[in-house]
């Protein structure tokens, strides 16, 4: 996939931004991806279920967001994950290694006070194009 040039990064496959930011930027070959949450892009909503399917959604829309700037998960260097509760590591770190694979992008995971929209997991990343 050819990369965008250097800006925002937009698509409607993903959560759209509800503040000021962008979804993506695209910076001398880098992709730097705000942070995602379980919304469902089509209403908005937060998806039912538990840390795995709200983890799940979290990465489908990260990876709407990645190949909107013309890149895939495997091309993600750094994540930092999110957590209401840290008792939902494992249960999420199963998911994430799912959609990753074998590739294992630098990561850190940390407990967070709170989320928005009351959600269990956020997750950023940057990638490289």
């Amino acid at each position: 996939m050819a990369s965008p040039p250097l800006g925002p990064v937009s698509t409607p496959d993903a959560p759209a931004a509800v503040g000021p930011y962008s979804q993506a930027v695209v910076v001398d070959g880098w992709v730097w991806c705000s942070g995602q949450i379980p919304l469902d892009p089509a209403t908005g909503l937060v998806v039912a279920g538990g840390i795995e399917a709200q983890t799940r959604q979290v990465l489908a829309n990260l990876a709407a967001v990645l190949r909107a700037a013309g890149v895939g998960l495997d091309r993600v260097v750094r994540c930092t994950v999110y957590l209401r509760d840290l008792e939902d590591f494992a249960a999420m770190n199963a998911v994430y290694a799912e959609a990753f694979g074998s590739w294992r992008p630098a990561r850190a995971a940390v407990q967070v006070s709170r989320l928005p929209k009351d959600v269990a997991v956020e997750i950023d990343a940057i990638a490289r194009c």
